[in-house]
């Protein structure tokens, strides 16, 4: 417990875009951020969610399970008793990673020393290409060329001619894609050779999750890797014989507490680690790089799709993200 009450302080904003961004709703030119800040009267913590609208999130329903939580916080909720208190969300996970950078602020260490991780080091990262035409993908594909990993953002229809764009534009970066959910069986399939022609190393989240019984025994000759279809530990069963990576994202776990129990786990069971996250500011991302310490794959450029970033936000040099200033998050006190 706390050495004085905490006080739960809940807070959203909309951060707008460098450049709109096409989705399955339509267009958007900002995100929504939703902060949970904890004070004892002495030491401050900060964590970040941003709703997924895929699992039923809204700002406000993240926003009003954060504010159900402040009698429980003030009488002295910590990190352990959290995890039963809240179901996975961003909700969770803002509060989650505000115990953590609480807790280091009160003892004197930083949260990669809490976590038992050691210094963080400097991670690259893919570089996304959103979901757009063919030629548009392309464009920004060529942009970004040297980049050593690429992720396309797909949606079905004319994908294989977005892939084939990008390689051409981009003939030595490695690329990943993720179908978002939005393919069938037969598209799986009919897809698979012209992405093999293409050298796609990885393929996320292929079919709908509630649909990916199809996948298993198939033997593919690409690797497919887990998004929607696994959100905490207690999915990992269902994975087996289908997928052979996981995406790890904090939002969707809930907080950095479960994602480095799932990516412990995971690894346990032979499955390669992927980190990844949405649109975010570095608030969001600085719990998460601590996680993609020990990933095969990084997936934590959001930051860079904002027109500002928080103040002593992350530093990008080109796809290599360094090390969170103490002062942005899970710094000691």
């Amino acid at each position: 417990m706390a050495p004085h009450p905490q006080r739960l302080t809940v807070t959203s904003r909309a951060w707008p875009l460098v450049r709109p961004l096409i989705t399955a709703h339509g267009v958007e030119t900002s995100v929504d951020v939703v902060l949970a800040e904890l004070f004892d009267g002495d030491s401050r913590g900060r964590g970040e969610g941003v709703p997924l609208r895929r699992f039923g999130e809204s700002i406000d329903s993240v926003v009003a399970a954060l504010d159900a939580m402040k009698g429980a916080v003030f009488s002295g909720l910590n990190r352990d008793t959290l995890q039963q208190a809240m179901p996975p969300g961003a909700a969770r996970n803002a509060l989650d990673c505000a115990f953590w950078d609480i807790d280091a602020k009160r003892t004197y260490r930083s949260v990669a020393e809490m976590a038992g991780l050691g210094a963080v080091a400097p991670l690259v990262t893919v570089c996304t290409i959103a979901f757009d035409t063919p030629d548009k993908m392309a464009e920004m594909a060529a942009a970004h060329r040297t980049r050593p990993l690429l992720r396309l953002e797909l949606g079905g229809d004319g994908d294989v001619e977005r892939v084939r764009a990008v390689r051409e534009a981009a003939p030595a970066a490695r690329l990943i894609v993720d179908a978002r959910e939005s393919w069938t069986e037969a598209q799986l399939g009919d897809f698979m050779p012209a992405l093999v022609d293409c050298r796609v190393g990885l393929i996320e989240q292929p079919l709908p999750a509630d649909a990916d019984d199809a996948l298993a025994g198939l033997g593919l000759p690409i690797p497919l890797c887990a998004d929607e279809a696994c959100r905490t530990v207690a999915d990992l069963d269902r994975l087996e014989g289908k997928y052979a990576a996981v995406n790890i994202k904090l939002d969707k776990v809930g907080g950095l507490t479960e994602a480095l129990a799932l990516a412990a786990e995971a690894k346990r069971r032979g499955l390669r680690i992927m980190v990844g996250g949405g649109v975010s500011t570095s608030l969001g991302v600085a719990p998460a790089l601590l996680v993609a310490q020990g990933a095969e794959i990084v997936d934590l450029d959001g930051p860079l799709r904002l027109a500002f970033d928080r103040g002593a936000g992350l530093r990008y040099e080109g796809s290599t993200i360094c090390p969170a200033d103490p002062k942005l998050w899970g710094g000691p006190g």
